[in-house]
């Protein structure tokens, strides 16, 4: 018996009924056989070492391009989500090797400058339907990694990846998990760091809400958490208890309305948004200057999708350092001066 063999049968004899297994895990192409890992591990592992997930680290969360060491990026968040959604799956017995691959690779599609690159591209692409960070994840995946040949994730994977936004709802239970882990960590760790920002004062939340939750982000986060395992255990599906659930949206609007939309918080988002138009407009006019890596896309899908892909993969300080080598004169040092 391999050690996949082992983790196989580990999960069939361990598991809820409702998980998924790797055993029954599909993908989109054939692949190489390996006996030391089950399929979801596998997944994992080439999310980790893909070249967009090391991006995340120079990306924003909400605040752009802070100065202090500690506010969340892309990664960090994408860290926090993890492991709530970890502690659910292991709860209800659920595959945390599947939960933890959806995770990871969740906001691999994520623009520069967070939601404000985002919503400069789908201004861009409003008559081809708006650009979606999840969809763009889906796509880093399936087709940009590796020169066109992508991870070759398991569906199971892309599909929690596809699902993980409002709205929208994962054929598994461990996507689900990931869609409400998403929500829980970006909702405490945005309250923390607009704390730190001095965006909000630390008594600044509704009472009706914290007395719910909790008045710190460790009670909060261990509150929803127990919803979640409490409202799902032994269920086909995975879901927070009804008025926790409420509380958390309304949780999310008021950051929506004294954080996300904070004009302290979104002050350089017309800067972003002039950035990503020009950096968008000198590509398409010029795409011979697009890396080599993107050849593939022009020939399949068009320069206009190849520039919104390069862009949309950048981080934040190689946008920031592209725009200057583009649009900002350089200093010329005479001879004799130097």
């Amino acid at each position: 018996m391999t050690i996949k063999d082992r983790i196989e049968l580990t999960e069939e004899q361990i598991l809820s009924p409702y998980a998924a297994k790797s055993k029954s895990a599909t993908r989109s192409a054939p692949d190489t056989p390996n006996d030391m890992r089950g399929e979801f591990q596998r997944d994992r592992d080439r999310i980790i070492h893909s070249k967009a997930f090391r991006r995340l680290m120079h990306k924003t969360q909400v605040f752009i391009s802070p100065q202090a060491d500690h506010y969340r990026t892309r990664l960090t968040h994408t860290f926090e989500v993890m492991q709530i959604a970890r502690s659910i799956a292991r709860a209800l017995m659920l595959n945390e090797d599947l939960t933890e691959a959806i995770s990871l690779g969740h906001d691999l599609g994520h623009t520069p400058f967070g939601h404000a690159g985002e919503r400069a591209l789908s201004e861009l692409f409003r008559d081809e339907g708006r650009f979606d960070h999840a969809d763009q994840s889906v796509r880093v995946v399936r087709i940009l990694e590796k020169d066109g040949r992508g991870l070759n994730l398991t569906e199971e994977v892309c599909d929690g990846i596809q699902n993980h936004s409002t709205g929208r709802r994962a054929k598994t239970l461990e996507g689900r998990i990931v869609n409400l882990a998403d929500k829980i960590a970006y909702i405490n760790h945005d309250i923390d760091d607009a704390i730190s920002a001095g965006v909000l004062s630390a008594d600044a939340l509704p009472g009706e809400l914290t007395a719910v939750f909790g008045n710190t982000g460790r009670a909060r986060i261990d509150t929803m958490i127990r919803s979640v395992v409490d409202h799902s255990t032994g269920r086909d599906d995975v879901q927070m208890e009804p008025s926790a659930l409420h509380a958390m949206y309304e949780l999310r609007r008021f950051l929506f309305e004294n954080v996300y939309n904070n004009p302290k918080v979104r002050g350089e988002e017309p800067k972003v948004h002039s950035l990503i138009i020009q950096l968008f407009e000198y590509f398409t006019s010029h795409p011979e200057r697009l890396p080599k890596d993107y050849t593939f896309v022009i020939e399949r899908d068009g320069v206009r999708t190849a520039v919104r892909d390069y862009i949309a993969g950048m981080t934040d300080r190689y946008a920031l350092e592209m725009y200057k080598s583009l649009f900002l004169p350089k200093s010329f040092t005479m001879k004799g001066n130097e």
